[in-house]
C-alpha cells in the first residue's frame, strides 16, 4: 500500500475499477429494471464497465431493460467514468512532470504549457467547465429539437437530451432508442450537436485547451496538438468520404436517401464512429467494405487525455511520420519543425504493439467462446471493446457468458491500460553512465 501511495499513478486502475463494482452492484437490484427483478451478475458488470469506460456496449435492449432508476445509474457511471479520466489525465500530467528530473519536466511543460505545476485547482476548474458547458448547449439544442418538431412533453424531451448529450460528450454510446439514432440520421439539429460533441470530447483536453488560445497562430501549437487536430480533420474527412461512397447506393442505409441526407448521414456517422458509438446508420447492414474503415477507425480512437479510447490519434500519426522519415532515410523523426524524442517514438511502437496482440488475443477467444461467429464480427465486437468505443454489429447480445467476461476484461484494459501504461512508462525513464556497442541487425 505503500508503494502505490507512493506511486498516485498506478492507484488508477483500482479506483475504475471500486467505482465499476459498486455500479455493478446498483444495477443488480431489482429496482433498476423495468421488470422489478434481479439482474444476473455478468450483465450488470458488463453494463456497468462499459459505462464507466464509456464505452456503450450493451448485451440487452437498454431502453427496455431498464427503467429510469437503471437509466440515470448508466448516466452518472458515464458521468464519472468521463470526468475521471479527464481528472485522472490532468493529474497524471502533473504528477509525471514532477518526477521526470528537471531537463525532461521543462520538456513537458514545453508540450503542455498550459498546465503549470502549482495550478491542478484551476486546471480542474476549467475541465469541468467545458465539460458541463458543452453539455448544456447540447442539451439545449436537441430538447428544443424534440420538444418544439417531434412532439415530445417538456420533460421527456430535456431528460432524452441530457441522456445523449451525456453519452455523446463523454464519448459513451449508450441510447434511448432500440435501433439506435436511426431515426435521426438525417436531422442536423440532433445529430450534428451530438457529432459535435463526440469531437470535442474526444480531442483531448491539452490539445483543445491549446488550440482554442492559439487559434490564430496553429505553427506554434505543440506537436501533439498538431498531430491531435491535423489528424482528427484528416480522419473524419477521409473517413466520411469513404463511407459514403461505399454506402451510397446501399438501401438499407443511406441508398434511399437525397444528397443531403446522404452526406449528413455519413458525416454524423463518420464523427460518432472514432469514439462515440452512436448508430446513426444501421451497422449490421453496412456494406462488406465499410467494416474495415470503422474497425481501423475506432482502433485509431481520439486524442491523447480525452474521454476517447484506441491507441490515440497522435500515436498513430507519429507511427506514420516515423515510417515517412525511415522510408526517407532520414536520421531523424521531424514534426512541424520539431525533431521528435527517440523515447516518444518508441512508446507510441509500444502502446500500438501491446494494442493489436490484445485486439488479436481477444479476436481469438470471442471466436472460441461464440459458436458460428463471422471472423469479422468478431474482431468489429473487440476492437469496439477495447477502443472503448461501442458501434456494434449485434453480436454483443448473442455472446456466451465466457464472450461477455472477455469484452468485459477488454473495455476495463481499453480504458485504464494506455493512461497507466503511458505513464508508467513515462516514469520507468532510466539514465546510465555507459552504452554498449551499436550493432545493426538485419531487418526484413
Amino acid at each position: 500500500m505503500r508503494r502505490l501511495l507512493r506511486n498516485p499513478v498506478r492507484l488508477v486502475p483500482f479506483g475504475f475499477l471500486a467505482v465499476i463494482l459498486l455500479g455493478t452492484v446498483l444495477l443488480m437490484l431489482p429496482w433498476a429494471t423495468s421488470e422489478s427483478r434481479y439482474t444476473p451478475f455478468v450483465t450488470a458488470l458488463f453494463t456497468s464497465t462499459s459505462a464507466v469506460s464509456v464505452t456503450g456496449l450493451a448485451v440487452n435492449d437498454t431502453p427496455n431493460y431498464w427503467n429510469d432508476f437503471g437509466l440515470a445509474m448508466i448516466t452518472v457511471l458515464t458521468q464519472l467514468g468521463g470526468l475521471g479520466i479527464l481528472t485522472v489525465a490532468a493529474l497524471v500530467i502533473l504528477v509525471v512532470s514532477r518526477q521526470l528530473g528537471l531537463r525532461n519536466r521543462l520538456l513537458v511543460q514545453a508540450e503542455t504549457a498550459e498546465f503549470g505545476l502549482g495550478d491542478v485547482r484551476w486546471l480542474l476548474v476549467r475541465i469541468v467547465a467545458t465539460v458541463f458547458a458543452t453539455e448544456a448547449v447540447m442539451t439545449a439544442v436537441i430538447t428544443g429539437r424534440l420538444w418544439l418538431v417531434y412532439d415530445y412533453p417538456p420533460g421527456r424531451a430535456l431528460w432524452f437530451a441530457t441522456f445523449h448529450a451525456v453519452q455523446a460528450f463523454n464519448n459513451g454510446g449508450f441510447t434511448l432508442y432500440s435501433d439506435g439514432l436511426v431515426a435521426f440520421s438525417r436531422d442536423a439539429w440532433v445529430g450534428l450537436p451530438l457529432g459535435l460533441g463526440a469531437i470535442i470530447g474526444g480531442l483531448g483536453f491539452p490539445a483543445l485547451f491549446e488550440a482554442v488560445r492559439e487559434w490564430r497562430r496553429p505553427h506554434r501549437w505543440a506537436v501533439a496538438t498538431k498531430l491531435t487536430i491535423w489528424g482528427t480533420v484528416a480522419l473524419i474527412g477521409l473517413g466520411f468520404g469513404f463511407l459514403l461512397l461505399a454506402e451510397w447506393t446501399n438501401p438499407a442505409t443511406i441508398g434511399t436517401y437525397d444528397v443531403g441526407g446522404k452526406v449528413l448521414a455519413s458525416f454524423t456517422q463518420i464523427a460518432l464512429s472514432r469514439t462515440g458509438g452512436f448508430d446513426v446508420i444501421n451497422i449490421d447492414k453496412l456494406s462488406e467494405e465499410s467494416y474495415p474503415l470503422l474497425i481501423v477507425l475506432m482502433f485509431i480512437g481520439g486524442g491523447s487525455a480525452s474521454t476517447a479510447g484506441g491507441i490515440k490519434v497522435s500515436t498513430f500519426f507519429l507511427l506514420a511520420f516515423v515510417i515517412w522519415a525511415e522510408l526517407r532515410g532520414e536520421p531523424d523523426v521531424n514534426v512541424g519543425g520539431r525533431r521528435v524524442a527517440t523515447a516518444s517514438q518508441r512508446q507510441a511502437l509500444t502502446v500500438a504493439l501491446l494494442s493489436v496482440a490484445l485486439v488479436v488475443v481477444g479476436t481469438i477467444l470471442l471466436i472460441v467462446f461464440t459458436e458460428h461467429v463471422r471472423n469479422f464480427a468478431a474482431l468489429f465486437e473487440v476492437t469496439s471493446a477495447f477502443s472503448t468505443t461501442g458501434l456494434s454489429t449485434g453480436l454483443a447480445p448473442e455472446l456466451s457468458r465466457p464472450g461477455q467476461y472477455v469484452l468485459t476484461v477488454l473495455m476495463f484494459i481499453g480504458r485504464v491500460g494506455p493512461l497507466t501504461l503511458g505513464s508508467a512508462i513515462a516514469l520507468n525513464t532510466r539514465r546510465h553512465l555507459y552504452r554498449y556497442p551499436e550493432e545493426q541487425p538485419i531487418v526484413g
